[in-house]
């Protein structure tokens, strides 16, 4: 028992033991500025505003954002004369904390036949929630948000709206679709993809030909594209011609009707982002013997070569252009002239001859 007393009330120093030791139950101070204000900072806030500082001075002074000072003052002042008090303020922040709390629908019968009355006329919840807020502005009991009335149309055991008024929603669903996190991202893919990461190092440091990165060049208002293909070690462009769109039945024909035309040795891989026009990307690697690898979402960096040489391309086919009016035979002039054009990164050779000199020393 008497171990157990100090173990609870923790014990003073003295004579017989000059070290004091605290209760085991006491709370630690948090380290660092804590997510809520507490009561010393509300005394500074208290202190200051009779003082007639104004919030932001209030707030450098805390080491706080304004708004979370202003939303302070704006919640807990007296709802009369607007003064600011600390255990006044102190007791309204406290009377809101409990959980759980009882919907605003529930609470209002009046204003919940209102809300579904609206439903009832195909209104949506925001239109209800605006229309509340213009008529009454200066009675915020009268008003409601969206998502009160989505909550109380969705979560199971709120009841506070007939489930039934869901069918008068655009979407008429009965219950809610949750938003996915950019983790949880699914794949657009039938077919599961190689990623990037599991592409060969080779790729990586150019150190050996025939890995190509791809992608398209598109024209005015969607409506006409270019197939873009360069190669990594050499910087060689091939251009492809798509006079008859996009989907992936014509993009597979035409970069395997391409990549025909390549020995073997230079159809090591091709790394794409992740468009729908490459969503038959196992047949085509079926058929051009060519595996393709791609990119992670939204990182374009990880086709560098191909993004550069894109914009080069912008030269001869300028954006917001129509790219359809330009032939295969024109196509293949431009992507001449853009391979016999020296580059610094190949210092001053130009892709032609590059590709020229691996062509040799394969042979």
């Amino acid at each position: 028992m008497r171990t157990g007393k100090k173990w609870r009330n923790g014990s003073h120093a003295h004579k017989g033991n000059p070290r004091a030791v605290p209760p085991i139950n006491r709370e630690e101070p948090p380290s660092g500025v804590c997510r809520y204000l507490c009561e010393d900072d509300k005394i500074v806030i208290a202190d200051r505003l009779r003082e007639k500082a104004s919030v932001r001075a209030i707030a450098a002074e805390l080491g706080r954002s304004p708004s979370t000072v202003g939303r302070e003052i704006r919640r807990n002042r007296h709802p009369v004369n607007g003064q600011y008090r600390l255990h006044a303020a102190q007791a309204r922040a406290d009377a809101r904390r409990p959980r759980p709390k009882t919907a605003k629908l529930a609470d209002n019968p009046e204003l919940g036949a209102v809300v579904q009355g609206w439903l009832s006329l195909e209104w949506s919840p925001e239109q209800i929630s605006r229309s509340r807020r213009r008529k009454y502005a200066d009675r915020p009991e009268l008003q409601v948000s969206h998502e009160t009335i989505y909550q109380a149309l969705y979560v199971q055991g709120r009841g506070e709206l007939r489930r039934e008024l869901t069918r008068a929603l655009r979407t008429g669903r009965t219950y809610r679709k949750p938003h996915r996190r950019p983790d949880q991202r699914q794949s657009r893919f039938t077919t599961a993809m190689v990623m990037i990461s599991d592409r060969p190092a080779e790729a990586a440091d150019r150190a050996v030909g025939g890995h190509w990165e791809g992608d398209l060049i598109i024209g005015k208002d969607q409506k006409s594209q270019i197939a873009t293909l360069v190669e990594r070690t050499t910087r060689y462009v091939l251009l492809v011609h798509l006079p008859n769109g996009r989907d992936a039945e014509t993009v597979r024909d035409a970069l395997t009707t391409t990549m025909a035309t390549l020995p073997a040795h230079l159809k090591r891989s091709l790394t794409r982002d992740q468009g729908a026009e490459m969503s038959l990307h196992h047949q085509f690697t079926l058929a051009a013997d060519l595996p393709v690898y791609f990119c992670d979402p939204h990182s374009p960096w990880q086709r560098g070569t191909n993004e550069n040489t894109n914009g080069l391309l912008r030269q001869y086919f300028p954006k917001g252009t129509d790219l359809s009016i330009h032939t295969a035979d024109h196509l293949a002039a431009i992507a001449a002239r853009l391979n016999g054009r020296p580059r610094k990164t190949l210092d001053w050779e130009t892709p032609a001859e590059r590709l020229a000199k691996l062509l040799t020393t394969a042979s």
